[in-house]
């Protein structure tokens, strides 16, 4: 057992079994030993890849919707250009360079990273200096104003708790000892209340508080200030039940309690359940649509050929095989969902024409 598992085996031992909440928010956040707090996990010397690092025209599709929002919300002379979750700073620093297209929009953009990791920080500085950026805890910290913000893969390494129906309701599933191992645990007393109606016996139902307030809060900014926000994350449309729940180390799978704060933590969105949260707070969803619905409607495919022209042999090959793998059915195409929250009565952005 590492050092954080056995400060999590004597909280246990002190205080009773962790919900799952508590224990992704340690594994991922601890202040000494949290996986987003003392490494770069990025790209193929760490344990995953994101879409940003597969290549730059994830993040130039981007630069460009945004650079179209700001002319549709009238080109404000100053704007907050925020990103939740900015991993390395590559999906910002694409963006802005395709968003000089548009004259204007990067003289606009005052940058603000929603993260909390030391060493993210000094990589993001890095990648988009010498423009000053501010860096926020929270989405509650972001300043007033018209915003523009990108959470690409931020929502699904927030908190979950899982709850298993029984004969006699829903029991929370914890994280208690076993043999002096950490251990998924059920609790003994029901949780009051209907988790998901006509679910069956034995399922497994995700919820998370975590998410729907910062998504909620998200929502806040856009509502008052104006502007607009697109997620982009795995998980299903509708809510359903399902255990999700998984640790990624080294490019591949491995136990979800086996070493925390060595392994990236995650689960599948409920997007029914973010667009409810954005709703609440008055903003208008746009989608979910499929990755690569979205990515072939901004043109992905016709900057890919642009590219290959100037390429070589090698080169051509690494881009459509970059693009196979952002918009490919078998790939991230479908599994990844992207979603649009706006300030009211706006018309649909870009790559949302059909999807209100």
């Amino acid at each position: 057992m590492n050092e954080l598992g056995r400060h999590l085996a004597e909280q246990i031992r002190l205080h009773g079994p962790l919900s799952i909440a508590d224990y992704m928010a340690a594994a991922l956040g601890h202040p000494r030993w949290g996986y987003y707090t003392s490494r770069d996990p990025f790209g193929a010397q760490g344990d995953f890849i994101t879409a940003p690092e597969v290549s730059q025209m994830f993040g130039e599709i981007i630069g460009l919707w945004c650079a179209d929002r700001w002319q549709a919300m009238g080109a404000p002379e100053h704007f907050i250009f925020a990103e939740l979750g900015p991993g390395r700073g590559t999906l910002m620093a694409d963006a802005l360079r395709a968003g000089a297209a548009l004259p204007g929009f990067v003289e606009a953009a005052d940058l603000h990273l929603v993260e909390t990791s030391p060493v993210l920080k000094a990589i993001q500085e890095k990648a988009l200096g010498p423009r000053p950026v501010i860096w926020h805890d929270r989405i509650a910290d972001l300043p007033s104003g018209p915003v523009l913000a990108v959470a690409n893969e931020f929502f699904d390494a927030l908190p979950i708790r899982q709850f298993q129906r029984r004969e006699d309701g829903w029991h929370e599933r914890m994280v208690g000892l076993q043999d002096g191992r950490l251990s998924l645990v059920l609790n003994p007393a029901a949780t009051p209340g209907h988790v998901i109606e006509g679910a069956p016996l034995d399922a497994i139902a995700e919820i998370s508080s975590a998410r729907t307030a910062a998504m909620a809060e998200l929502t806040r900014c856009i509502t008052t200030g104006g502007g607009a926000a697109l997620i982009i994350d795995y998980g299903y449309l509708e809510s359903a039940t399902g255990d999700t729940l998984q640790a990624m180390r080294a490019h591949g799978y491995t136990e979800v309690l086996e070493a925390p704060g060595e392994a990236d933590l995650t689960a599948h969105l409920d997007f029914q359940a973010l667009a409810a949260a954005a709703r609440e707070q008055g903003g208008h969803i746009f989608g979910p649509v499929s990755q690569a619905e979205f990515l072939n409607r901004l043109g992905i495919a016709t900057r890919a050929e642009r590219l290959q022209r100037s390429a070589t042999e090698a080169q051509t090959k690494d881009i459509a095989a970059a693009l196979h793998r952002l918009t490919g059915r078998d790939q991230m195409g479908e599994l990844f969902k992207v979603m649009a929250v706006a300030s009211p009565h706006g018309p649909a952005p870009p790559g949302f024409e059909d999807a209100t």
